[in-house]
C-alpha cells in the first residue's frame, strides 16, 4: 500500500493531488503507526505523522482477543443484535457507535481544519464530482481501523449512525474522498488491486503446500 501511495500516477491512477500529503494522521496503536510510517518513508520528504486517540479501534469489551466462532458461540444473540442494529446492541463492556462518533468527529474535524487552512479560495470552484474535475490542493492521509473508517464516512456524508455497516473496508485497502466548498465526493473506494502480488504469492505457497503433503 505504501508503495502504491508513492507511485499513485501508476496506471490505473490514483484519483490524488499530486504532490506529497500535508500530512499522515494514525491511531496511536502499533499496527497503524507502523503503517503511517512506513508510508511517509515510502512517499518520501519531511511528512508529519501525527497520532490522534480520536481514530483509535471501536473497544470490543469481552469480546476483545477472541475468535469469531467463540463470539458466535458465547454471544450468538448479541452478535446478531450487533450486525442488525449496531447503535441499539454492542459488544458487552465495549463501545457503543455513538461514542465511537463522539470522539471521532473532532478528531476528524482537526484533521479537516488542517487542509482548510491551505485550501485556496477560488470564486469558480469546480462542481465537486462533475466529470473532467480533478483533485486539487492540499490533501492528507489518514491510517485507522475499519469501524473508525465508517464512522468517518457516515459523518462526511451526514449519513446516520444505523448505516454503519453500509460501508466495507479490507485490510490495506484505500478510499479517496475529495472536498469541494465543504461539499464531499467519494472518488474511490476500497481499492485492493495494489495487494494481488501478496494475494497471487499466497495462494501459489498453498498449492506448494498442498502438492507436498498431499492434501486435496
Amino acid at each position: 500500500m505504501a508503495a502504491r501511495l508513492a507511485d499513485p500516477a501508476h496506471s490505473p491512477a490514483l484519483p490524488i493531488p499530486a504532490g506529497r500529503p500535508r500530512e499522515i494522521v494514525h491511531s496511536p496503536l502499533g499496527r497503524a503507526t507502523e503503517t503511517a510510517q512506513t508510508i511517509g518513508a515510502a512517499v518520501g520528504g519531511a511528512i508529519t505523522t501525527r497520532p490522534d486517540a480520536g481514530f483509535l479501534e471501536i473497544g470490543q469489551g469481552v469480546w476483545e482477543g477472541l475468535h469469531r466462532d467463540e463470539i458466535r458461540a458465547r454471544f450468538g444473540a448479541e452478535l446478531d443484535s450487533w450486525r442488525r442494529r449496531p447503535t441499539e446492541t454492542w459488544a458487552p463492556g465495549g463501545e457503543s457507535i455513538t461514542d465511537v462518533a463522539t470522539r471521532v468527529r473532532p478528531a476528524l474535524a482537526t484533521t479537516l481544519a488542517g487542509l482548510a487552512s491551505e485550501t485556496p479560495t477560488t470564486s469558480a470552484d469546480p462542481v465537486a464530482g462533475y466529470p473532467g474535475s480533478r483533485a486539487t490542493g492540499p490533501w492528507s492521509i489518514l491510517v485507522a481501523h475499519d469501524g473508525v473508517f465508517k464512522v468517518v464516512l457516515l459523518t462526511l456524508f451526514d449519513l446516520p449512525l444505523e448505516r454503519f455497516w453500509m460501508w466495507s473496508f479490507d485490510l490495506c485497502g484505500i478510499t479517496v474522498v475529495d472536498l469541494r466548498a465543504g461539499r464531499p465526493v467519494l472518488r474511490a473506494h476500497n481499492l485492493t488491486e495494489h495487494l494481488a502480488p501478496l494475494q497471487d504469492a499466497a495462494a501459489l505457497e498453498e498449492r506448494r503446500i498442498r502438492e507436498a503433503t498431499g492434501a486435496l
